[in-house]
């Protein structure tokens, strides 16, 4: 095992989690605060105007970004689900609950700024069109497994049967990305893609990647905030958990965020 895989295993450990993304959170909303002023500004007030849809289109540098967040960290739950399930691994199953509501959260952004979109585009608020359909499914999954989370007493049942259905809804994602291709569907293709050059205006392209990031960064610091209360609350009875609820009482601040 080399030395650095023996750093990242070392914060698998709750307690030494728990410090590390109390460290990070800070600079994660800092890089939010950042890169969201700068790319909304780019994207409102520095973009050209596109040529058919006019303004209305700007609504793409939230929506998009948006729609990209709620499918990669489905993929990010189901993984940490998966790891929790397959080796027991207590912090990967939290993870997986703590990113579960902010994927939800970009899941119902990215469809109500589509619905936003699509009225002026379209003419109609929303078509059960394919990766439209698809893309609510995957609010309906995120529901699921924050229910079945929720519903089950035992924690390890619970993270089981989270897994379970995080597992089987990925299958979901690749449907989302490729209905547009599979499909003949109202919604554009992609314009930004890897394997060929983007098909917006330079600054478009940049608003839309400043954007992107601020939601990593926004992704990063509300889950993070999210799996240290998890943590405490699994660790409550445990010396390390105490020590930091009795050192949050002395000072008056709260002893974990949700």
């Amino acid at each position: 095992m080399t030395s650095s895989s023996i750093r990242f295993f070392h914060f698998a450990a709750p307690v030494r989690f728990y410090r590390l993304a109390g460290a990070l959170v800070p600079w994660c909303w800092a890089a939010f605060a950042a890169l969201a002023a700068v790319g909304l500004f780019i994207g409102f007030f520095r973009a050209p105007t596109d040529a058919t849809q006019g303004d209305a289109y700007r609504i793409i540098f939230i929506h998009v970004p948006a729609a990209w967040m709620s499918m990669l960290l489905y993929l990010a739950m189901a993984f940490w689900a998966a790891i929790g399930w397959a080796f027991n691994a207590r912090l990967a199953s939290m993870l997986a609950r703590a990113i579960a509501p902010t994927g939800a959260m970009f899941t119902f952004l990215a469809l109500w700024t589509g619905a936003l979109w699509g009225k002026p585009t379209w003419g109609t608020w929303w078509v059960w069109d394919a990766r439209l359909t698809s893309e609510l499914i995957l609010l309906f999954l995120y529901a699921g497994f924050l229910s079945i989370v929720s519903a089950i007493d035992d924690p390890r049942r619970a993270d089981r049967a989270g897994a379970l259905v995080a597992i089987v809804g990925s299958v979901n994602v690749p449907i989302i990305y490729f209905s547009v291709k599979w499909w003949n569907t109202l919604h554009q293709g992609a314009s930004v893609s890897l394997a060929a050059a983007p098909k917006m205006a330079s600054t478009m392209l940049t608003a839309m990647l400043l954007m992107t990031l601020a939601f990593w960064a926004y992704g990063f610091a509300v889950v993070f905030t999210r799996a240290r209360a998890i943590v405490l609350e699994r660790d409550q009875h445990t010396q390390w958990a105490g020590e930091v609820a009795r050192g949050a009482s002395s000072s008056g601040a709260p002893g974990m965020q949700t």
